[in-house]
């Protein structure tokens, strides 16, 4: 069996343990190599004189501190006195079974292979998808010629052989829809995005859901009142809550969970095309108490053609994180046995104040 300090000191990427008070508990061999200090200098230190972070971030990882949450900052600069910031990811989470103990976890991107691999698998992707459009378009025809056909046969049958026909008619119909999905990707118009009351949205959608696809399950709204209006496309933000929801109820069972919390959080900044970084401070998540992503395909769940159910299809979530991204926000998911939770980070319109306007 191989011990904990050996997985720690063996981790790859630079990590702190941080304990009461903000202090430096302990130190990996990455984390020396990257902030170029030794682990003398960095344990029993205040971690933010040892480490800087170009964000407004302490109070957020104080309050994650105290609520026993994670925060997650995408491509923000990291370095020390010792050592030039570069673009990293970081992460500060609790240790599960280790109370007031958090964990400082900060991922460089300076491998230039690594991003060109990623630019290439998207690439990849969206030509999958283009030539999943094209075959959809195709297909369709034809698919209209054989439900048209078996329901003209069914006329002359007999009860027995009506229910073969009818079987086709079903099937015929049920791959078009598939199909609809799948041009779905390619026919999106560009969000056009204006200052919206989310909580109207998350309204709208909570409303329809209750009495359609959803009617099964008991809602929880955990609203923060003074949470500002966002930068959105209405409409699509309905159709990404509207599709999350879907999501969550076809996870739970008969009277189950689904709670819908908006909260504010300045921690999350996103890489925009030119460079710059775009704050997402507007959170949305929507959380079922169904038996979880399994862990095989958790970290793929945006994936077109990817799902956790038997029959799925694998394109909602996939759309969902398409209509996200192209609007300026950021998806994301945490999920454990009882508990699965999506996260929607969007921006704050512009002269729209944290004041309670909502």
């Amino acid at each position: 069996m191989i011990s904990g300090d050996i997985l720690w000191s063996s981790l790859p990427v630079p990590a702190l343990l941080i304990g009461p008070d903000d202090i430096i508990a302990q130190s990996n061999s990455a984390a020396e190599s990257f902030l170029n200090l030794s682990a003398k200098a960095l344990e029993g230190a205040f971690v933010w004189d040892k480490v800087t972070i170009d964000a407004d971030i302490e109070a957020s990882f104080a309050s994650a501190h105290a609520q026993r949450r994670s925060v997650f900052i995408n491509d923000v600069d990291v370095g020390s006195g010792m050592r030039v910031p570069s673009t990293c990811n970081v992460l500060y989470s609790p240790l599960a079974g280790i109370d007031d103990v958090m964990l400082l976890m900060i991922s460089p991107r300076e491998i230039a292979g690594r991003i060109v691999q990623n630019d290439q698998s998207h690439k990849a992707a969206r030509s999958a998808i283009g030539m999943a459009e094209m075959l959809a378009h195709e297909i369709k025809n034809p698919l209209a010629g054989i439900t048209g056909a078996a329901q003209l046969l069914s006329m002359g049958l007999t009860p027995e052989d009506q229910e073969l026909t009818d079987l086709i008619v079903e099937e015929s119909r049920r791959i078009v829809k598939l199909l609809e999905q799948v041009e779905q990707f390619g026919n999106l118009r560009a969000p056009v995005r204006k200052a919206v009351n989310i909580h109207d949205v998350l309204d709208r959608a909570r409303q329809s859901a209750s009495v359609g696809f959803g009617a099964h399950m008991y809602y929880v709204v955990d609203y923060d009142p003074s949470l500002p209006r966002a930068l959105a496309d209405s409409d699509q933000l309905q159709q990404i809550f509207l599709n999350l929801l879907k999501n969550a109820a076809e996870a739970g069972t008969d009277g189950g969970t689904i709670r819908v919390r908006t909260f504010y959080d300045t921690a999350l900044r996103v890489r925009q095309h030119d460079g710059t970084q775009a704050r997402l401070p507007l959170q949305i998540e929507i959380i079922d108490d169904g038996p979880g992503l399994p862990p095989d395909i958790a970290k793929d769940i945006f994936e077109p053609f990817v799902s956790g159910r038997e029959n799925g299809t694998g394109l909602g979530l996939a759309l969902v994180s398409k209509l996200v991204h192209d609007g300026g926000g950021w998806i994301s998911v945490e999920s454990v046995p009882g508990k699965t939770a999506f996260r929607v980070s969007l921006p704050r319109a512009q002269n729209s104040d944290h004041d309670g306007e909502n």
